[in-house]
């Protein structure tokens, strides 16, 4: 089972475009099991493929601190058809992340996303056009106003695209909202560095805002563009690749709620 799980998870890309950039169609595993189900374990629920435990590639049981969660990871598995493709199994991949590297190492995760409080997406504000400066207002001002409220974080804002340094004291009061906990930090990192801004994660882990909300918020730059000149149909496709996996994360953090 060793090798059959480290080809699924190890050796192809979770984006199908870095596939196509390969210049070759992902070799994808054939299904090899009828039923995929959750079991109650040692400190959670264990995803079981057959009655037999889904193994992460480091040899970890795939298991869960929430069934919900463990639930959902499952029916990634069972919505499998014939072959078993990575890409459409983002809990999957995220909990291999939680499990086999953030469990171990929390802390230059979190330091990582704390990273991000210095040069956060919400910061920067366009000049002009008016009507993107008041779409940029409009989603992300009540993000700011939710850090500077319920955090304690006040941070300044810059226009173009000219680094500002924001206040020692916004970021680390906004830092010690970034959780250590493994599952809900690598959901966190994950959403971070999908939308480029770890307060609209931090607001989303918060119940500060819904998930349409956050990914309409990450996407104001682009949809702007895309108003006015067009979708371009590569980027569309890794938006939507993208969004998979913010989905998955913010699943994951509605699920350990529950």
């Amino acid at each position: 089972m060793r090798d059959i799980f480290t080809e699924i998870f190890e050796n192809q890309p979770a984006d199908p475009m870095e596939s196509a950039r390969r210049g070759a169609r992902p070799q994808l595993r054939q299904r090899f099991y009828q039923r995929a189900h959750v079991s109650e374990c040692e400190g959670g629920f264990a995803v079981l493929l057959d009655g037999k435990p889904v193994m992460t590639p480091a040899r970890r049981a795939l298991a869960a601190p929430s069934c919900a969660l463990a639930e959902a990871m499952a029916g990634e598995w069972q919505a499998q058809q014939d072959a078993i493709d990575p890409s459409r199994m983002p809990l999957t991949r995220l909990a291999n992340v939680a499990i086999d590297a953030v469990a171990d190492r929390p802390g230059p995760v979190a330091e990582e996303i704390e990273k991000y409080l210095g040069s956060d997406l919400l910061f920067y504000r366009a000049e002009a056009p008016q009507e993107l400066v008041e779409m940029q207002a409009k989603h992300w001002n009540p993000v700011l106003g939710w850090a500077r409220d319920a955090l304690a974080a006040r941070f300044v804002l810059g226009q173009g695209v000219m680094p500002v340094v924001q206040p020692r004291e916004a970021i680390a009061a906004a830092a010690r909202a970034i959780p250590h906990e493994p599952w809900r930090l690598t959901a966190i990192a994950s959403i971070t560095t999908l939308t480029g801004s770890a307060l609209l994660a931090l607001a989303l882990a918060r119940q500060a805002m819904t998930v349409d909300a956050a990914w309409a918020a990450a996407h104001v730059d682009e949809d702007f563009q895309i108003e006015r000149w067009g979708a371009d149909e590569e980027a569309m496709r890794r938006r939507e690749a993208r969004g998979r996996e913010f989905a998955a994360a913010a699943r994951a953090l509605e699920a350990l709620r529950g």
